[in-house]
């Protein structure tokens, strides 16, 4: 039986990221991911609107400067209501050059995320150890450590186990943390497509009746797409052929980017909400999809996930330089309390706004459209919300250091 000081399980931007940061910080890891997808699959071929403190981030872990050119910049974003009731809300842009930034962050290709944190691992050094093209079938908590078993049969034993492997943990289910959850009418669909008109570097939500029409820009003139509709109205536009889905799509914008061509679809996927009863337990640490799923919203998401990751990153290697348990009930509390606030906020107010949107009641959209009302009349508001939305006031030190765009 093999033993390790860390375990890292997930082989998304979470877990490649967790991975490369505890070696990076001299933490002994073992990594352990399943194979890649093929170029093309729908979750690498989709984009991540990543803000600032994520970006100091990969610039930590050595993996910007091999994104940047595939990505775009984000210089504003535009939210409008489009939802045609009689109780229209005013359109509020938010631009970075408000609080002194070129930009909001960049929209990166999972593909070329992933990529490059890849190749980072390949030179991570004597601290890593990457197992690759394996799964683990399951976890098992013991009084003074964790041992995960994976699919060729092997058992590989830690101080703690970081569960970065999705919204079906095996990792979560092993450590018997349970989750809230539910499902809503939605499903969004995925895409990228190129179009006449220039974004000007401005992603835009086009408010509508069954929930955000998203796009944010790519490099030139392109742009990746979250459409989010009622689950029957999805399966519908899934099922049209490929001029009228552009016909639809450009109907939906209102003319915003102009015509629209070379369109790839990645797919749809349900919408829902799921977060665990506590990020820490039993020698597991929890983070991204295996702590929490929301609805792709304000790019809270993988932003969110980032930071568990940081945060994680720095209980365990302060635990590890004074000496203590990194799997230990006091570095499983200090982490579980650095991430409480900042999810069950995002959770929350992601959540409050879909169903705002799902809502035919009166009073909801009123007092929405009184809120964007004092959004878009005063600035000092709007720049408040700008910062807290990009991140919270506590972030890990991996993140604090202000990095130029």
């Amino acid at each position: 039986m093999e033993q390790k000081r860390v375990i890292v399980v997930g082989g998304g931007p979470a877990g490649l990221l967790a991975g490369l940061a505890l070696a990076k910080e001299g933490v002994e890891t073992t990594l352990i991911t399943p194979a890649p997808p093929p170029p093309g699959t729908a979750g690498e071929a989709r984009t991540a609107a990543l803000f600032a403190p994520s970006l100091a981030f990969l610039r930590y872990a050595g993996v910007f400067d091999a994104i940047k050119a595939a990505s775009a910049p984000m210089r504003g974003i535009r939210v409008t209501d489009d939802r045609g009731g009689l109780l229209r809300a005013p359109e509020v842009a938010f631009f970075a050059s408000e609080i002194g930034l070129e930009s909001f962050g960049y929209n990166v290709p999972n593909r070329a995320l992933n990529d490059a944190l890849r190749a980072a691992l390949r030179g991570a050094g004597s601290n890593l150890t990457w197992l690759e093209g394996v799964s683990v079938t399951a976890m098992i908590p013991e009084a003074n450590r964790a041992t995960v078993v994976l699919s060729d049969g092997r058992r590989i034993s830690g101080s703690l186990v970081a569960g970065a492997d999705g919204r079906k943990s095996v990792c979560r289910a092993g450590a018997g943390i349970g989750v809230d959850s539910h499902e809503y009418d939605q499903v969004a669909i995925t895409a990228n497509f190129r179009h006449q008109r220039p974004h000007e570097g401005i992603s835009t939500e086009l408010h509508g009746p069954a929930g955000p029409c998203t796009t944010v820009p790519l490099p030139g003139r392109a742009s990746s797409l979250v459409w989010i509709e009622r689950r029957s109205i999805g399966a519908r536009l899934m099922a049209l052929e490929h001029a009228a889905f552009v016909a639809a799509l450009e109907a939906r914008l209102k003319g915003l980017l102009g015509g629209v061509s070379d369109l790839v679809i990645q797919g749809q996927f349900p919408l829902s909400w799921m977060k665990a009863k506590t990020f820490a337990a039993r020698r597991v640490m929890l983070v991204s999809e295996a702590a929490h799923v929301m609805p792709p919203i304000g790019a809270q998401g993988l932003n969110l996930g980032l930071r568990d990751v940081g945060h994680l990153v720095e209980c365990i290697s302060d635990a590890v330089r004074s000496g203590r348990d990194p799997g230990g009930d006091g570095t499983l509390a200090a982490y579980n309390t650095a991430r409480k606030g900042d999810v069950e906020t995002r959770m929350s107010a992601v959540d409050a706004l879909n169903r705002s949107l799902l809502s035919d009641l009166v009073p909801v959209h009123l007092a929405r459209g009184i809120g964007l009302h004092l959004l878009s009349a005063f600035g000092p508001l709007r720049r408040a919300v700008i910062a807290q939305g990009m991140s919270p006031s506590a972030l890990p030190r991996m993140m604090r250091t202000p990095q130029p765009l």
